[in-house]
């Protein structure tokens, strides 16, 4: 077999440039995550509080959660809360929701951003 010739660092560059990270730490969102505890619940027991509970959040519709008075820019947002919408929500919501009620300015460390996603991944929705 033959080498190319790339070094870890030109490997680690084109890898950070192709858009991904090399790992997602769910302990380290969890801590992070501690911000986000002031308006919303994660869990089985999770109940809407300030803003609406967040277990199964990724994959879901925005606006989508039951019981919760969403803004009606998050209900007619049409977004899913899939990793890329999440990453740009995550780091300025009213940007990517103009008119959400959320007052949280958002995380600015993107290693902060994808760890909270791993930590929020961990909570799947319960089946009806």
């Amino acid at each position: 077999m033959r080498s190319i010739g790339l070094n870890a660092p030109v490997l680690c560059a084109v890898f950070m440039l192709s858009g991904h990270a090399w790992a997602q730490d769910a302990a380290k969102g969890e801590e992070i995550f501690a911000q986000c505890q002031v308006c919303h619940q994660i869990g089985d027991d999770a109940k809407n509080y300030i803003g609406p509970v967040l277990t199964g959040v990724v994959g879901r519709p925005a606006g989508a959660y039951p019981g919760y008075a969403y803004s009606n820019a998050n209900k007619n947002s049409g977004l899913t809360w899939d990793e890329d919408t999440l990453k740009v929500y995550l780091k300025n919501p009213k940007a990517k929701v103009p008119g959400t009620k959320m007052t949280f300015p958002g995380l600015k460390s993107d290693d902060d951003i994808a760890n909270v996603i791993a930590y929020l991944k961990t909570f799947h929705a319960k089946a009806p």
